[in-house]
């Protein structure tokens, strides 16, 4: 599989992203060429893809996804033989405070970059990544099926299955290939965004105050980003070569049952010297559901694909990536050194 990226032309939305920085590292590890297409990182704050920037080769174009002119005139010049689909808004507590906002990026967003690829007479095929939260959840914790009814009651989740429903039609009727991937619960080095379990978990480490919960008890399937870079990238290829059977949608998860967060965070500061305390917050006017997990069967079949690293393991990585970029260590070579420890000892 890695072979076949050497020399591809690759376009990733989204990369300034966490998971679109990670993919941009790899892809470059395998030899392609990028174009990148997102906003600009926001002032301020960290951002992986700026730390990894200056040593990669990746042609970074900064646009709106929703910007049909910019889309085009970037999707024109790139000539991609692959698209992978990262841009979005991706936080569910932000989608309640931006409703609107969610679903434009999300579902306009999409069909503007599909229409941009028509419009510019490009036939590459497009991987479409939403989440493990496109799912009816009924909060039992049944592992979800990519055959299950598509739904969601926040904003994030809804606006990310109103996305695969409308790429889906959209391909129907233009005759693009479109496929959807279906992961969640990333966990990495390099993830600053407010509002998740382990960048809320790392600040409260280096500042020394409690860390706030909402669900201690909740479970996810906890993942880490290099196992679903390289998932997203074997779905890729199987579209990029024409495979039969490369899957319309597939889930990208662990194999074993979920963790809490409680037991995340447990494996999370086993890497580090000290465990704050935390404290429970319940957001009664932002509901989560409690329970999730999904069957990762197909990926397995469709795909060849299993997820290399445990859950443990993956927060594992994810506190060594904070502990050793804390510790002044470049976050270049960190990201670097994750990636050739992932390929030698656990393949692709």
């Amino acid at each position: 599989m890695t072979s076949a990226w050497a020399g591809r032309r690759v376009l990733v939305t989204g990369h300034t992203g966490f998971k679109g920085a990670w993919m941009c590292a790899v892809l470059e590890r395998l030899g392609a060429q990028i174009t990148g297409l997102a906003l600009p990182p926001e002032p301020g704050d960290n951002n992986l893809f700026s730390m990894l920037a200056p040593s990669m080769g990746t042609v970074s174009r900064l646009a709106d996804i929703r910007d049909g002119a910019a889309v085009k005139a970037i999707v024109t010049d790139a000539r991609p033989e692959m698209v992978i689909h990262l841009a979005a808004q991706s936080l569910v507590r932000k989608s309640y405070d931006q409703p609107f906002e969610t679903f434009d990026v999300n579902v306009r967003g999409t069909l503007t970059l599909l229409q941009a690829l028509v419009d510019s007479g490009q036939s590459a095929p497009v991987l479409v990544i939403t989440s493990d939260k496109v799912y009816r959840n009924d909060n039992q914790g049944r592992s979800f099926l990519e055959s299950d009814a598509l739904g969601g009651e926040d904003p994030y989740s809804a606006s990310k299955a109103a996305c695969e429903i409308a790429a889906r039609a959209f391909a129907d009727t233009t005759g693009l290939k479109v496929a959807t991937a279906r992961a969640g619960n990333v966990v990495g080095g390099g993830d600053f965004a407010r509002d998740r379990l382990l960048t809320d978990a790392w600040q409260a480490y280096v500042t020394r105050t409690p860390l706030t919960l909402r669900h201690p008890d909740a479970t996810r399937p906890w993942q880490h980003v290099l196992d679903v870079v390289f998932a997203y990238l074997r779905h890729a290829a199987q579209l990029l070569n024409e495979l039969a059977g490369a899957p319309a949608a597939v889930n990208i998860g662990p194999e074993a049952d979920p963790l809490t967060v409680s037991d995340a965070l447990v494996a999370f500061y086993s890497q580090l010297t000290w465990s704050p305390p935390h404290q429970v917050q319940s957001d009664a006017q932002r509901p989560e559901k409690t329970r999730l997990d999904l069957d990762p069967g197909l990926a397995w079949r469709a795909l060849g694909w299993r997820n290399r690293l445990s859950q443990t393991e993956a927060l594992h990585w994810a506190a060594q990536w904070y502990s050793a970029w804390d510790s002044g260590q470049s976050p270049v070579d960190i990201t670097t050194g994750q990636i050739e420890a992932y390929l030698n000892h656990h393949g692709t």
